[in-house]
């Protein structure tokens, strides 16, 4: 990372922190500002790290913020790209807060998000985690019950 886009980086942190702040118009234009640097690349997409969103973490100025940001990537870049750059593994750890996985109360806050700003299509992957996370969680409870099983009959036969 440069010079000038740690500066943009730490400036995006500092707006966005205090995004609940700003007026309606300024708000608008930080986040236009910031999504043209991002997409012409003077601003690292690293910054995204900073954003959690889910109903708890994000307040209304902070969502609007988020979406006129990505309204504006996806003008400049197009849908297909934005969604590519959004899902290079490299980057993954950086945009864990965009897309979380975490609840899945938390994955259907972004789904939903992103689907009413007209970008569904960047949670096609989010989707499929969610479809997918009843079975995920159920196999881990076996694993869990079988070892607590072994554990239980290892230390019956120690008993005897």
């Amino acid at each position: 990372m440069t010079y000038s886009q740690e500066a943009y980086n730490d400036l995006f942190a500092q707006y966005y922190a205090t995004v609940h702040r700003l007026e309606t118009n300024k708000l608008r234009n930080v986040a236009k500002i910031f999504g043209h640097l991002m997409h012409t690349d003077a601003l690292a997409w690293t910054c995204l790290e900073y954003i959690q969103l889910n109903e708890d973490d994000t307040t209304s100025s902070s969502r609007i913020f988020i979406k006129i940001l990505f309204q504006e990537i996806s003008e400049y870049l197009g849908l297909p790209k934005l969604k590519e750059r959004l899902e290079d593994p490299f980057m993954a750890q950086y945009y864990a807060g965009l897309f979380p996985r975490d609840t899945p109360r938390n994955t259907r806050f972004a789904i939903n998000f992103f689907t009413s700003i007209g970008l569904g299509g960047l949670t096609e992957k989010l989707r499929e985690h969610l479809k997918n996370a009843p079975k995920m969680i159920m196999q881990q409870q076996q694993q869990v019950d079988s070892s607590s099983d072994s554990d239980s009959s290892s230390s019956s036969d120690s008993d005897s």
